[in-house]
């Protein structure tokens, strides 16, 4: 797979989970905590938070965040690091704690051949 690319355009971050459905209200509580925060800094494009309706599928909540580039996403990361420090919120505990499978990486788009 090629990644050389990804210096040069839209970055995705997209986070997949597993939430059951007595960890729903906090786990979207946070999250919509920390794309407030995402929404504000430099290089945020837009972003999604989806919920599954219908369909076999096995992640019943998803969030994209698409940055203008690598180098934003570089940026925000010590920002969002910092932010959940300040309230004392652990992701990794939290999603531990409560259950939440999670399957979260970065994208690119695919180029056509």
């Amino acid at each position: 797979m090629n990644t050389d690319n990804h210096h040069n355009g839209s970055v995705f971050r997209v986070d997949k989970f597993v939430v059951p459905a007595e960890a729903r209200d906090e786990i979207l509580s946070k999250v919509f905590q920390t794309h407030a925060l995402l929404r504000q800094q430099d290089g945020f494009v837009r972003d999604y938070l989806l919920e599954q309706f219908s369909g076999p599928g096995e992640f019943n909540l998803v969030t994209m965040v698409e940055w203008e580039s690598q180098a934003a996403v570089d940026k925000v990361v010590p920002i969002v690091k910092a932010a959940h420090e300040r309230i004392a919120f652990s992701p990794q505990e939290t999603l531990q704690r409560l259950g939440v499978k999670a399957d979260i990486a970065n994208y690119q788009r695919v180029p056509e051949l």
